[in-house]
């Protein structure tokens, strides 16, 4: 059974952009919906910032800075050192050229346009050739409660602060009145499968499930659900995610990343470090499979995209 013809990615940032760009990889134009956490959003120095939407987007158009992971190659920031003469918040950086894409998209939601529709139009004009959703239209926010910080905005905590905060727990605000787009909706409903990539699933994964209506058109696809473990080997490839569930007391492990799920997926990728539970994966009810799946280069990120599909298209999920 062939899959590759609709395949819907569920990411945050930096780790599931490379998985992201492993998939656009390997899958036919047009195959490949990528729906993006939008709850890291926020408002700064007066422009609309969607961190996790951009770097999808300038993953998929081979524009991101290869080190980082996120921000534009080669960009440089006169206009932020500018900024940081002047007195005002620097500890945000936006690149000289990203701030292009920050700058036309304020204009136009301020215009009355949708999320979903600028994407849509800056993705063709950067060439991209499939698509990048972002989770709702509508405005969801990460508000994290720490022990001595009361709550922090999510860049405040993530940015600002370094995630070094003890953290108490996370919450959306707004996600209860938001809406998926009929987009989100079509692509879940028509794909043949559904990945949750392996980005933090505190932090980029819940607030897309958070928004009523994905979750449960995760449930009612007869597409599989497949998980990727963002843990390995107990800790997290990139970020605070290892250190969040520990503070929430969950099971830093690919087993607490399922658990955590709770009954949502059908299947699940570990690491083959962590190979050892496999056993305990199957006997949740989930089929499972260990692979290799830290990407550092371009190969691997294909590598681990191919090795992902073909093992669903091998499995009876």
């Amino acid at each position: 059974m062939s899959i590759r013809e609709r395949v819907t990615l569920l990411v945050g940032g930096v780790g599931g952009a490379k998985l992201a760009l492993g998939l656009a990889d390997v899958l036919p134009a047009g195959a490949l919906t990528v729906i993006v956490n939008t709850a890291d959003d926020f408002r700064h120095l007066g422009l609309h910032v969607s961190p996790d939407l951009d770097t999808v987007m300038y993953t998929l158009a081979d524009m991101a800075n290869p080190k980082r992971g996120w921000g534009i190659a080669g960009d440089s920031l006169k206009a932020m050192s500018l900024v940081e003469r002047y007195g005002g918040p620097s500890w945000f950086s936006l690149g000289d050229t990203d701030l292009g894409t920050n700058i036309y998209r304020t204009a136009l939601l301020d215009e009355g346009h949708t999320l979903t529709a600028i994407t849509e139009r800056f993705s063709k004009a950067l060439g991209i050739e499939h698509t990048i959703l972002p989770m709702t239209d509508d405005r969801v926010r990460t508000l994290i409660d720490t022990v001595d910080m009361g709550t922090l905005g999510f860049q405040d905590y993530f940015v600002r602060e370094r995630w070094q905060p003890v953290v108490t727990g996370i919450r959306f605000e707004g996600a209860a009145e938001a809406r998926p787009t009929e987009a989100v909706l079509q692509a879940m409903a028509e794909s043949e499968v559904i990945i949750l990539g392996p980005s933090n699933p505190l932090l980029s994964i819940d607030p897309i499930l958070s928004v009523p209506g994905i979750r449960d058109a995760s449930v009612a696809s007869k597409a599989p659900v497949v998980g990727v473990s963002p843990i390995v080997n107990g800790q997290a490839i990139k970020g605070p995610a290892a250190k969040l569930m520990a503070e929430l007391k969950l099971d830093v492990s690919p087993v607490g990343v399922l658990r955590h799920y709770d009954s949502l997926l059908d299947g699940f990728i570990l690491d083959e470090r962590d190979s050892a539970l496999l056993d305990a994966v199957h006997n949740m009810g989930v089929q499972a499979a260990a692979r290799q799946t830290v990407m550092q280069t371009r190969p691997d990120k294909v590598r681990l995209a191919n090795e992902i599909l073909d093992w669903i298209e091998g499995s009876d999920l």
